[in-house]
């Protein structure tokens, strides 16, 4: 019944028609420009998959525990009292500094040069194009959004490929994304350099910050609040208050994922980074990170963000990854 369902839901976004997918728990809804998902009738997110301006997909708002934003809003929307830095940071999505010398991490918005400095930047710029859904569906248990998106430079040469598989959960009143990225050499070799700014990220809310909030992080060897940056551990930890609540983020590394365990470009001002890129770029003797993905040949990325009540002890998190390392590949 779901293959029939989604049959019918490709048919209706082909000819640009909304639907939704109902059912106790999780349910989904597909507009042109962005997916929506819902959990008992309560919004949790918004997959944003054709936003010029960001130039890459993204989750934006991301509700967790207590219905609370476990997301900054800027720059889609403006709130008094957040930090206004970086617009590039949209809520949980996926950018990398050096793709064949393309960058699809940065915006038009990112830099305001002068002149010429300014057109040689924008053609710096990258995008990372959404190509099609390969499955969208809900049921009691979960919500998953599968896709295939082109990395294209400023003048649309197709770079390289992906496939994401995208789940999200509850459990014990939990909110889990999974989210598995499979980047594909599809159209001739490409360099993918060592970058401090690369990889899979979540934007904390202000609150959670170091700097502007009352936040603190804590990795899975031990490390604290600043001496988790650029640090390899399976999985870190940043809580603290969110809208008069204890909460925090929790970010996994599975063990099949790519330069297991990842380095974590994890910043007190907020930005929460797995970067299995920027080996020298986060640590100067460690030995440059830059590869060549050839053509035919892939790169699997896997993890699990876990937005939780309490401090990393309170939400389990290392029995959690303990669980998650156990589980198998989406793609």
């Amino acid at each position: 019944m779901q293959q029939i369902v989604f049959a019918a839901t490709a048919l209706a976004m082909l000819l640009g028609m909304h639907w939704q997918v109902r059912a106790d728990g999780f349910s989904i809804s597909c507009e042109e420009s962005q997916v929506t998902i819902e959990y008992d009738g309560n919004l949790v997110t918004r997959y944003h998959y054709r936003d010029t301006d960001a130039r890459k997909p993204y989750f934006w708002p991301v509700l967790g525990p207590k219905g609370k934003s476990m997301t900054r809003a800027f720059p889609m929307e403006i709130i008094d009292g957040e930090q206004h830095d970086h617009p590039h940071h949209r809520g949980v999505w996926f950018g990398h500094q050096g793709v064949g010398g393309a960058d699809t991490w940065l915006e038009a918005a990112s830099k305001n040069l002068k002149d010429e400095k300014q057109e040689e930047f924008l053609a710096s710029l990258g995008t990372i194009a959404h190509t099609a859904f390969t499955e969208i569906s809900a049921n009691a248990d979960r919500a998953v959004i599968c896709s295939t998106n082109d990395y294209l430079d400023s003048a649309g040469k197709q770079l390289m490929a992906d496939e994401r598989s995208i789940v999200f959960h509850m459990s014990n009143g939990q909110l889990l994304l999974d989210f598995d990225i499979r980047l594909l050499g599809k159209y001739g070799n490409i360099e993918l350099q060592d970058m401090k700014d690369a990889g899979l990220n979540v934007r904390v809310p202000t609150s959670l910050s170091l700097t502007d909030g009352k936040g603190h992080i804590i990795n899975s060897v031990g490390d604290r609040d600043g001496d988790t940056w650029s640090k390899p551990a399976v999985w870190v930890d940043y809580h603290g208050p969110v809208d008069g609540e204890h909460l925090g983020v929790a970010f996994l590394n599975h063990p099949s994922s790519f330069r297991h365990p990842t380095r974590w470009h994890v910043r007190d001002y907020g930005l929460f980074t797995a970067n299995a890129f920027g080996q020298h770029s986060l640590d100067e003797s460690a030995d440059s990170g830059a590869f060549t993905l050839k053509d035919g040949e892939n790169v699997l990325l896997r993890h699990r963000i876990i937005f939780h009540e309490g401090d990393d002890n309170t939400a389990k998190i290392a029995e959690a990854y303990k669980a998650y390392a156990a589980s198998k590949p989406q793609l």
